[in-house]
């Protein structure tokens, strides 16, 4: 959450500026669509449990401690679309190209090294407030709704291909909040940059391939999604 507000300090202060030389080029009005595209990255803020087997935690003679897991970021295509209810509130639905995360052992069956790729989607819908004069070029907004994560084509890497099967990851509800801003460059044209949190759970569980051990680990991902991109009003 540390990363979270110093984003929100950044954002701050990068709206106070551009508020001074905002113009009136551009007038969110109830009916507009607004559409955002740019690079949107997922960076997980990864808390794991502990890996278990046949429902006891794995503790080998390492010294490593239990065995967790870690997921690294992916940057994909972002696309929201917004509908204005009226001049200050309006509703986004946010989606993206499938992300792809490498998950990652830790401690005793660190060894593992990067164990599967996994891909997921994470369309969320919120309701946005627009503080700001309707008629104004910068137009900051904050938003709170809730995120449905879904993961596919799990997949293990390497040699444990070969050691284990039936990776499922699943599926994720759960709250988002966000904050951005739109800067307009013609009466339709201008940039956008946005930031959302995540809350994302899953419980991933998959198999020996010869022994049958079934093992279990739960993960928060709890991600900070960035997106900087160009916002058409039509």
């Amino acid at each position: 959450m540390n990363k979270f507000m110093k984003l929100s300090g950044i954002a701050a202060a990068v709206s106070a500026a551009l508020v001074l030389t905002a113009g009136s080029v551009q007038a969110y009005e109830a009916g507009d669509f607004i559409l955002r595209a740019g690079a949107a990255t997922v960076d997980p803020s990864v808390d794991s449990g502990k890996l278990k087997a046949n429902g006891s935690t794995v503790l080998n003679a390492g010294a490593g401690g239990a065995t967790t897991v870690d997921v690294d970021s992916n940057t994909q295509l972002g696309l929201s679309m917004t509908y204005m209810l009226d001049s200050h509130w309006g509703i986004e639905l946010l989606a993206a190209t499938p992300f792809s995360h490498t998950i990652k052992t830790k401690g005793d069956l660190g060894s593992l090294g990067k164990l599967a790729d996994v891909k997921h989607l994470p369309p969320t819908l919120t309701v946005q407030y627009y503080p700001m004069a309707s008629d104004s070029a910068f137009q900051p907004y904050v938003g709170a709704g809730l995120n449905y994560t879904t993961f596919f084509d799990e997949d293990f890497k390497g040699s444990n291909k070969a050691a284990f099967r039936s990776l499922e990851l699943d599926d994720s509800f759960g709250v988002a909040v966000q904050a951005g801003f739109d800067y307009a460059l013609t009466e339709n044209l201008g940039v956008n940059a946005a930031v959302w949190w995540i809350d994302i759970d899953t419980e991933a569980t998959f198999k020996h391939a010869t022994n049958g051990t079934k093992y279990k680990v739960d993960v928060e991902l709890d991600p900070l999604v960035y997106m900087v991109g160009l916002n058409y009003k039509f």
